[in-house]
């Protein structure tokens, strides 16, 4: 049986056509004045769990990109090496607006720098190229991060389509601007949700590859994760004693304002069946509803137009 990467695409799980859409980088800009320290009023533990998000992602999606970059030439599908190009203008896009935010906090009295010298370690460094003769030491290094990468997307492609359908966040007064970043940035996600994990299946495929670069990525997201929301609780300059706990974590899934505990451990056998496909999970007609009516997307919409 031919094991070429086009026959082991062949037999991937297959998508669901009509969750295919043609992607495209938004250029959107952020106004930050007048969003508060705890722009979930009353909640700075919700706040600050969000908040990680911006330490988190402008490292994280900048490594994507250079990572992709270096996988275009073992693509050999056209659709899919477009799709690609698509994934890498939004994760740039990504990268830069949630970046944008750490000024805010700073001025807030909320200096990030310590955690996120940290987070660059992490992708820089330990996920980063290193020194490996040509040849099969260097490619298998690239297709673990590219495997690292496809089980990292189903969990931002899980928080996209939570946020989407978030309500409570809304009926607590969030923060329109905030809001509209995460959900912007949320829906995006969904969108290109399958780009991740057709690009791994197309160039490698291997599930023992898929499951063991899962528990990598789900071990160091949950590390992390519980680490930056710590950094800020302990270090808002409004909070004494800020602390914090998984206790609160599961208490706040339960209120809506954040993800469950039980939806995210049933995401984890979903990605981990052989029969699994991203274009199963989430909605690309409500990812690009959220777009069409986002401030800030219609914004960069209407800038783009009028520069043409």
């Amino acid at each position: 049986m031919s094991n070429t990467p086009q026959a082991r695409f062949d037999r991937a799980p297959q998508p669901i056509a009509s969750e295919w859409t043609a992607l495209k980088a938004r250029k959107v800009s952020f106004a930050w004045e007048e969003t508060p320290l705890h722009w979930l009023p009353g909640d700075p533990f919700t706040t600050h769990t969000i908040n990680v998000l911006h330490l988190l992602l402008p490292a994280g999606e900048r490594w994507f990109v250079h990572v992709y970059k270096q996988v275009l030439p073992y693509i050999e599908d056209e659709q899919l090496r477009a799709d690609v190009i698509g994934f890498i203008g939004q994760e740039a896009m990504h990268s830069q607006a949630h970046d944008e935010v750490l000024p805010h906090l700073r001025e807030q009295g909320l200096d990030p720098t310590p955690y996120t010298a940290q987070i660059d370690w992490f992708f820089e460094k330990l996920l980063g190229d290193r020194t490996l003769p040509p040849g099969k030491a260097r490619k298998w290094w690239l297709m673990e991060r590219i495997a690292t990468i496809a089980a990292i997307e189903h969990y931002t492609a899980f928080l996209g389509d939570w946020v989407l359908n978030a309500d409570e966040l809304d009926r607590r007064g969030a923060d329109p601007t905030m809001l509209d970043l995460l959900r912007w940035h949320g829906a995006e996600e969904v969108e290109h949700r399958s780009v991740a994990f057709d690009l791994f299946m197309h160039v490698d495929g291997s599930y023992a590859r898929r499951v063991r670069t899962w528990g990598v990525a789900f071990a160091a997201l949950v590390f992390l994760w519980q680490r930056g929301a710590r950094f800020f609780m302990e270090n808002d300059p409004t909070l004494v004693d800020g602390r914090a706990t998984f206790k609160e974590f599961f208490a706040k899934g339960r209120q809506g304002v954040l993800p469950t505990t039980g939806a995210m451990v049933r995401s984890i056998p979903r990605y981990l069946n052989r029969a699994y496909h991203p274009s199963h999970e989430g909605s690309t007609a409500q990812a690009v509803a959220y777009l069409a009516s986002s401030p800030a997307a219609v914004a960069a919409e209407a800038r783009e137009k009028g520069a043409a």
